[in-house]
């Protein structure tokens, strides 16, 4: 289930509070080097491990007509070598030291990490930091690549019925705004690309003004500073480009696509034009549509698995969604599959019945303590992490929130009234600015799917 603000590519991390914070609870120290690049470092001396994330700020939603994907292309291309170091010998070094490495797109940045132990720091930084400037992009290394993300197409996307229900959804729910495009890019884009485009996109955005160093784990603030100076501080800054307005057109009436795909059950998925803390004119509107999404599904005890699955057994499965931290306007989303014997067009209705009540009858206050409470859980799970402390900083920071959003949410949450509520629901979810996507099983029964293999 999605919960009250997802973060990231990864998403599934979740804005807790700051109540009861534990006693190794650090501050987040902020720099700033001469070049431009942000530092952010964050104590927490529980074990001698470190993580070192890098955030560039460019993702799918950067991407041009007819090159959609490169930042998810670029970010294969990463490990295949540079000046120094031959095509794989970064993983391996990494691997030897006992450490892990991987990287992630997605609409909104790119970013690559490596945890390991706190000796260890300097040596992933220096390696970190030369590909930064010195990749070395082959031609025949990216055309291997090539099928190798056209494969990783196929077995995330293309052979997966949800997957491509919701890359359809995305496509219809958004017109103009470059947030319709997904992160993988478009086959068709894919097998266009050419070994330039991926050295003009590296060249373009891949600089120190335009990255974040994010470490979090057993350090001291002015250690890593005094590291990311050495081995970061000497690249001189580039014109990054400035992007034209990206905001999606008003929606004036219902949208509705149908697929037809390999399942043996069909589903939903529902979207309402949302803003985020980014684009908000005003963020109590944001903290109201969070609280919102977390009383429909925050938990079993939340409304739509009590309502829908358990009183009226009309869903197997359901869920709600918001991204209150999109660098672009995003969407509200509901999405169920329904139970033996019922249809999508019962799940649809009775999806949009919930809403209904929610903009006629206020939100009782034991429902936003449970919100409360579940955020306080939420905080305890994500701060038991150095990763997932590290990917909160460095995914507010990409998209132009300040680190310490995060400080401010609970308070922001619990200020929050059922007549907030009440206002977004009204003024958001209604059916001009609703996008509807429904899968129906086509009928021809299993096939195999082949596994993919290339690195995730």
């Amino acid at each position: 289930m999605k919960r009250i603000a997802k973060i990231g590519l990864i998403g599934c991390i979740t804005l807790g509070t700051l109540l009861s914070l534990p006693a190794w609870a650090g501050k987040v120290s902020e720099f700033q080097l001469d070049n431009g690049m942000k530092v952010l470092v964050k104590e927490d001396h529980r074990a001698p491990v470190v993580v070192q994330q890098v955030w560039y700020r460019v993702g799918s939603t950067y991407e041009p007509v007819g090159h959609t994907g490169l930042s998810h292309m670029l970010e294969h291309m990463m490990f295949k070598g540079t000046k120094t170091l031959p095509p794989g010998r970064f993983s391996k070094i990494v691997s030897q030291l006992g450490g892990q490495e991987n990287a992630f797109t997605s609409a909104n940045y790119t970013a690559y990490y490596q945890v390991v132990g706190k000796q260890n720091l300097e040596t992933v930084m220096k390696l970190e930091a030369d590909r930064m400037r010195n990749l070395v992009i082959d031609e025949a290394e990216f055309k291997k690549e090539r099928e190798v993300v056209t494969e990783e197409r196929r077995w995330r996307l293309e052979d997966k019925p949800r997957s491509k229900l919701n890359e359809q959804f995305n496509a219809t729910a958004f017109l103009n705004s470059p947030a319709r495009n997904p992160v993988i890019g478009w086959m068709t884009d894919i097998r266009s690309y050419e070994v330039e485009d991926l050295r003009e996109w590296y060249r373009k955005w891949y600089a120190p003004n335009n990255a974040t160093l994010v470490v979090v784990g057993d350090v001291q603030p002015q250690q890593v500073l005094a590291l990311a100076k050495k081995y970061y501080g000497h690249y001189q800054p580039e014109a990054i480009p400035e992007l034209k307005p990206q905001r999606e057109i008003e929606q004036e009436g219902l949208r509705r696509i149908e697929l037809k795909g390999n399942t043996q059950v069909p589903s939903v998925q529902m979207g309402f034009h949302v803003p985020s803390l980014v684009t908000a004119e005003n963020p109590r509107e944001v903290y109201a549509l969070a609280v919102l999404s977390s009383i429909l599904d925050g938990g079993e005890s939340s409304r739509l698995p009590q309502s829908l699955v358990r009183d009226q057994q009309i869903a197997a499965g359901v869920s709600s969604g918001y991204n209150a931290t999109d660098r672009l306007n995003t969407l509200f989303e509901l999405s169920g599959t329904p139970a033996n014997g019922q249809t999508v067009d019962a799940l649809e209705k009775a999806l949009l019945a919930e809403i209904e009540k929610l903009k006629t009858t206020p939100v009782s206050q034991a429902e936003l303590e449970r919100v409360w409470a579940m955020d306080e859980a939420d905080h305890v799970y994500y701060r038991d992490s150095i990763q997932s402390q590290a990917m909160i900083l460095g995914s507010l920071v990409s998209v132009g929130l300040p680190a310490d959003t995060l400080d401010h949410w609970i308070e922001n949450i619990r200020s929050v009234t059922p007549e907030e509520i009440m206002a977004v629901a009204k003024k958001y979810l209604h059916r001009d600015n609703l996008t509807i996507a429904t899968l129906y099983p086509d009928g021809k029964g299993p096939r195999k799917i082949k596994p993919y293999t290339g690195r995730l």
